[in-house]
């Protein structure tokens, strides 16, 4: 039980740190982002690339993986948004979508279709608690997520970059008045976001196969758990990833591998005519 337990907060953690960039880009923009999964590919091949075939070690792997990252949600954000900000958010999601096959396109003929695994970053070494075994890989996932969130906890609230990204986010008519660079604010909000996918994807890498298809996987997962924990809800992401990462994996154990999946949808399904508005997420009333 605890280590079902503990494997299914680990991969709930991967979840809300790609819902998390998921949420920052909505907040923003006011569109999704459906190529946020694709961002998760480019940075498990990226972090992947310089631990198998160049050896590098964990730390300078991951910076490999964050900064190409940050390059590609730059680029995302000049090639994607920039030339559609104007037009109504379905243009930028019908966009997204084409960047996100465009990017899988890309990493299919770079590092071909056959999907591998680089080691994980403790070496595969195993913790014993109590009667259960579980892998040093997923308790760092749970620190490095945790750690992450208190970070951007602070950033938000205490930075004067992260109050303004906050301001852009709730009004950007109003951040213009004050004095803010809102086409500036935007573009960091990708590259933060793009930076999310990368650590999620170098994380996750271990745990699974990396290939051109692990985006599709992800980005499903990750929108559920946006729903779960409410659209423009940052803590909501956590709660919402961690949710569904326990729920797949006790899924599997108990009832079969094969409804995991199903279960997930089954979750989505009933808060969207439930609970649409999720765990955290704000009720809106319109006036006649």
């Amino acid at each position: 039980m605890l280590q079902l337990l503990i494997n299914g907060v680990a991969i709930g953690c991967i979840y809300a740190l790609v819902s998390c960039g998921f949420v920052l880009i909505y907040n923003a923009v006011g569109a999704v982002n459906f190529a946020q999964g694709e961002l998760v590919m480019v940075g498990a091949f990226l972090g992947a690339t310089a631990a198998v075939l160049l050896h590098w070690p964990p730390g300078p792997a991951l910076l490999v993986a964050v900064l190409g990252s940050a390059a590609v949600g730059t680029l995302f954000q000049r090639i994607a948004y920039y030339p559609v900000r104007n037009r109504p958010p379905i243009t930028f999601i019908v966009v997204s979508i084409g960047m996100g096959i465009l990017l899988r396109n890309s990493a299919l003929v770079i590092w071909g279709p056959e999907p591998f695994a680089p080691p994980d970053l403790m070496g595969g070494r195993m913790v014993r608690l109590a009667d259960s075994v579980v892998p040093a890989h997923n308790l760092v996932i749970i620190a490095g997520t945790l750690l992450i969130y208190g970070v951007l906890s602070y950033f938000f609230a205490r930075t004067r970059l992260g109050r303004r990204l906050e301001c852009t986010a709730e009004d950007q008519d109003t951040a213009r008045l004050m004095g803010i660079r809102v086409p500036a604010m935007i573009a960091v909000t990708f590259v933060l976001s793009a930076a999310l996918a990368a650590v999620a994807g170098y994380l996750l890498a271990p745990v699974i196969f990396v290939s051109p298809e692990m985006g599709l996987h992800v980005i499903l997962k990750a929108f559920i758990a946006v729903v779960i924990g409410g659209f423009g809800s940052i803590l909501g992401t956590l709660v919402g990833g961690i949710f569904l990462g326990i729920m797949e994996l006790f899924t599997a154990a108990y009832v079969s591998s094969a409804y995991k999946d199903v279960f997930a949808f089954l979750v989505l399904l009933a808060l969207l005519i439930f609970l649409p508005q999720g765990l955290f997420g704000e009720k809106v009333a319109e006036k006649a």
